[in-house]
């Protein structure tokens, strides 16, 4: 069991292929819950986007996980579902793979957080 879930309770999970999912269960993300599912999806050329969509469909209504981390090209395939979920647990965020480089202007979540603020809003004021 990893330290976080352990504390806390929530978990983060991790759609994306099988070089981001091996890294973040060696960091010791991977866990089963007592229904024996897994908090992650490795994707590979075989599956499928409505198994990609069910999946991450599965994430969300799982009260156990706060945080969804997946591959930005993956989220490209699903971006439809994506942009629906509007609460803000659990948190989804859009991450490069070694294949696809991260491209902020394809990630809706952060153009959405962009659009909560006004830019003059960030500037500091003048001590003058």
């Amino acid at each position: 069991m990893s330290l976080h879930s352990a504390i806390k309770g929530k978990l983060l999970s991790v759609i994306g292929d099988e070089d981001t999912c091996v890294g973040f269960l060696l960091g010791g993300v991977g866990e089963i819950n007592k229904n024996r599912h897994p908090n992650f999806m490795v994707v590979d050329k075989n599956t499928s986007v409505s198994e990609i969509e069910d999946c991450f469909k599965r994430f969300l209504k799982r009260d156990d996980i706060d945080i969804i981390l997946i591959n930005q090209n993956l989220a490209e395939l699903i971006r439809h579902v994506i942009d629906a979920h509007t609460a803000p647990l659990p948190a989804v965020l859009e991450i490069p793979s070694k294949d696809h480089p991260y491209d902020a202007s394809k990630d809706s979540i952060l153009r959405r957080a962009k659009g909560m603020f006004n830019p003059d809003d960030l500037v500091a004021p003048s001590r003058g």
